[in-house]
């Protein structure tokens, strides 16, 4: 093969395309962004830093990623636009020198039954191919080993139009992998009937105990006991065999009550319909515990949990089926894989031995590709999103990553960051919004928003070099070295909670005796089994309040105040002092403006273009009657309320005249957890992921409990913000209460009165006690990863 010559030796001109190596952003106002303008280097490593609430990822994620986004959109016909999500331009003067984003964000994976691991990353359907073409017996094609499909038959007529018409008898068939029985979900429910009803009485006495089943409930009760079916006056326990299948399972049937065409249905649909087809976490809490406590989901008997038909479990490769893959921890699949040598099929076992890989090289080699995707933390869903760009040979693209650190122990922090420059140096741009102080140290760029969080921030602090920034005088600056103490004196626990032969997951016969009394720390690698240890083995009593990372749900219409409860006592004093009814101080109620529905803005419909949403006209935003805003409580109206931050509501519901001590409550615990910049009518869909955390804690804070079970409570915090939580928790254990976190975090570690490390791996290399002590024995130590790290950490 020839190679051309050079011969020009001068060093040419540099070209005029080389010169487009920045992002410039100028005047971005989304969210609270205060005219912000910064360039950011191409093909370099920028971390965002800065309080929780601070604007970063409205500059990164709501302007940088939608923009380019939208503009990749536009590059498509009307047509195949009028079928993707309409997106608005960003609040933005100038966007210049844009590449393609991709975007790694912490939004959990959809909580689908049906939705796994496998489902998500594609890993599943190379599986169902491979045991199509190698399995035996061979049960058909890949849909033969699909959870997700149902075997179908049918036969009929068809007529086929050609030439003459003529009626063809056809019959057609489709074998799926679909375990008939669980419908693909590997659990069936069954219902607790005594949850439901009292079988000593009669309809008429109220037998029913089902919430908002009240007697006199025309389309409930009333429907039960004048349909004709059954005896109202009869004790349940004495109805015959017939009136028993019609009050339990009867298809819906029409029936006439006082002159009304009315439904019935059996009790045992009907529950299924109002109450299981929803979705749990939605439901308000006395509804979610009736469920709890009448529903139980039991592994499915016909095919043991594994989601799929006797077929697709009896045709195996080696030895092994679909759901004996499926079921084996991902390290030891990739292993099978690579065992395989099949040339028919080298390019599905290259592909998926690499996708198998990259869960390994991720740090997620301990999970499994049954795994429900619904049960993955924050930071697993998102270095699962990540396994399909590990090995792609785009560059020039700009990965954009929102705290990949999350859910990690700072010995795989470090495996992270690899990942990381490993993405920069095949040239491509990487934009990491960031708190931990051992990935902003690998940035070859950085940028601090601030000063504050919420209306006190929203400006650009800082741009430059990691070693600007320690010399800086920002609040990331300043506490960029910070290390917390290990205690001189630890507290003395109150009693023990005691967890025998816990098997949870990967867990190996654990037994351990958790203090009570103090601050316990349970840590531990990625996957060494600390949430199955507390979250699976510790009964949820009256006594344990548990706060996990499961996201906080809520529309555009939802906020701080309608989440904690804390609407409810206001209304009632505005109520109160002016005589009303409380619905009128409700915006999704009888108080709503009529023009917008209370929702304060009205949308235009664009078609394929971005909708517009332009403040209500009638209310000019305030989502309230003007009759309404007449009323006031202690010189204010219902809006202005809902406009002042937490630290002015706290002030003005304190003292005078509007002084409700309920809600004065609820805005001190929103203070404690740091939220007192937050205003009580914000949209909880603008709230940052460390501000949704807390807000849930400053709920869960006031249910009655003596021991609090917290999982990583310092996702998404400033390290500022850290010492602030070690506060609170410290203020918990002091007025009586047991606190045991799950935390990476080595300053929660450090301030821990007792830690208990699980391990010494992760999945079946984890799931044992690897030390029990306070932190300064873990540290003399340095028998554990946890010990050695710490010991780092804090300078020992």
């Amino acid at each position: 093969m020839s190679k051309a010559t050079r011969t020009d030796t001068r060093s040419p001109a540099p070209h005029v395309a080389d010169s487009h190596d920045l992002i410039r952003v100028h005047g971005a106002r989304e969210n609270n962004l205060k005219d912000v303008s910064i360039e950011i280097p191409k093909r370099r490593l920028t971390v965002f830093t800065g309080v929780s609430g601070s604007g970063k990822s409205s500059l990164v994620f709501n302007t940088i990623a939608a923009e380019s986004q939208r503009m990749i959109n536009e590059t498509y016909s009307a047509f195949v636009q009028g079928f993707m999500p309409t997106l608005a331009r960003p609040d933005v003067d100038v966007l210049d020198g844009l590449t393609t984003v991709i975007t790694v964000d912490q939004q959990r994976l959809g909580a689908d039954p049906r939705s796994t691991v496998g489902t998500v990353t594609d890993a599943n359907a190379m599986l169902r191919i491979l045991f199509s073409r190698l399995g035996a017996p061979h049960i058909g094609p890949p849909s033969a080993y699909a959870f997700n499909v149902p075997s179908v038959r049918a036969s009929g007529a068809i007529t086929v139009e050609r030439g003459g018409k003529k009626a063809v008898k056809a019959t057609f068939t489709r074998t799926g992998g679909m375990c008939p029985r669980c419908e693909g979900r590997g659990a069936v429910s069954d219902i607790d009937l005594t949850q439901l009803y009292d079988d000593s009485k009669s309809i008429a006495e109220g037998a029913f105990t089902i919430p908002g089943w009240k007697s006199d409930s025309f389309w409930t009760v009333r429907l039960y006991a004048e349909s004709g079916f059954l005896d109202p006056n009869k004790p349940i326990r004495d109805f015959t065999k017939k009136e028993m299948q019609d009050f339990l399972h009867r298809e819906p049937t029409k029936v006439k009550v006082e002159g009304v065409n009315l439904t019935y249905e059996g009790l045992i649909p009907k529950i299924q319909k109002s109450f299981l087809s929803k979705d749990k976490e939605a439901m308000q809490p006395h509804i979610r515990a009736f469920v709890e406590r009448a529903v139980t989901f039991t592994t499915c008997p016909e095919c043991d949990g594994t989601r799929l038909s006797e077929g697709a479990r009896a045709s195996k490769i080696k030895g092994i089926s679909i759901a004996d893959a499926c079921m084996m921890q991902i390290s030891d699949l990739a292993e099978w894989v690579r065992g395989l040598d099949e040339p028919s099929v080298a390019p599905l076992l290259t592909t998926l031995g690499r996708t198998l890989d990259s869960f390994v090289e991720i740090g997620l080699g301990y999970l499994s590709l049954d795994r429900p995707s619904g049960t993955l933390s924050g930071g697993e869903a998102q270095r699962v999103k990540m396994i399909r760009h590990l090995g792609s040979s785009l560059t020039d693209v700009t990965y954009v990553f929102d705290e990949p650190t999350i859910g990690l122990h700072p010995h795989d922090i470090q495996r992270m960051n690899d990942l990381l420059l490993r993405l920069r140096d095949k040239g491509n741009t990487v934009l990491v919004v960031e708190h931990k102080p051992e990935t902003i140290a690998i940035a070859d760029h950085v940028v601090d928003l601030g000063p504050g969080a919420g209306t006190a921030g929203g400006t650009v602090c800082f741009e430059g070099t990691v070693e600007a920034l320690r010399a800086g005088g920002t609040i990331t600056g300043r506490h960029l070295d910070d290390r917390a103490a290990l205690k001189e004196t630890v507290r003395k626990p109150t009693g023990t909670l005691e967890i025998r032969g816990a098997t949870a997951n990967n867990l190996r016969d654990v037994d351990v005796d958790i203090p009570l009394g103090v601050l316990a720390v349970v840590t531990g690698v990625a996957g060494s089994g600390k949430s199955s240890l507390l979250h699976g083995s510790i009964p949820a009593g009256e006594d344990v309040v548990s706060v996990d990372q499961s996201a906080i749900r809520g529309s555009r219409r939802s906020n701080p105040a309608t989440y904690t409860g804390l609407l409810d006592p206001i209304r009632k004093a505005f109520a109160k002092a002016n005589g009303v009814k409380p619905a009128l101080f409700s915006a999704n109620s009888e108080g709503a403006c009529p023009n917008c529905n209370g929702a304060g803005v009205t949308y235009i419909d664009l078609a394929m273009m971005a909708g517009v949403a332009t403040p209500c006209e009638e209310c000019e935003g305030k989502r309230f009657q003007a009759s309404v805003l007449e009323y006031h409580l202690g010189g204010r109206d219902i809006s202005e309320v809902l406009a002042m931050s937490v630290t002015e509501a706290e002030a003005f519901f304190g003292t005078g005249e509007a002084r409700t001590p309920t809600a004065h409550k609820i805005l001190e615990r929103l203070a404690d957890v740091g939220l007192g910049y937050l205003t009580l009518g914000q949209p909880l869909t603008t709230l940052s992921g460390g501000e949704r955390q807390r807000l849930k804690l400053a709920t869960h804070m006031a249910e009655k409990g003596g021991v609090y079970i917290l999982d990583e409570p310092t996702t998404g915090l400033h390290l500022a913000d850290v010492e602030q939580l070690l506060g609170l928790l410290d203020r918990l254990v002091d007025s009586g209460k047991s606190v045991i976190v799950i935390e990476h975090h080595q300053a929660v570690m450090a301030h821990a009165d007792w830690i208990i490390d699980l391990g010494p791996g992760a999945g079946h290399d984890g799931g044992r006690i690897v030390f029990e002590g306070t932190p300064a024995d873990l540290v003399a130590a340095r028998s554990t990863l946890t010990g050695e790290h710490l010991a780092a950490y804090v300078g020992a």
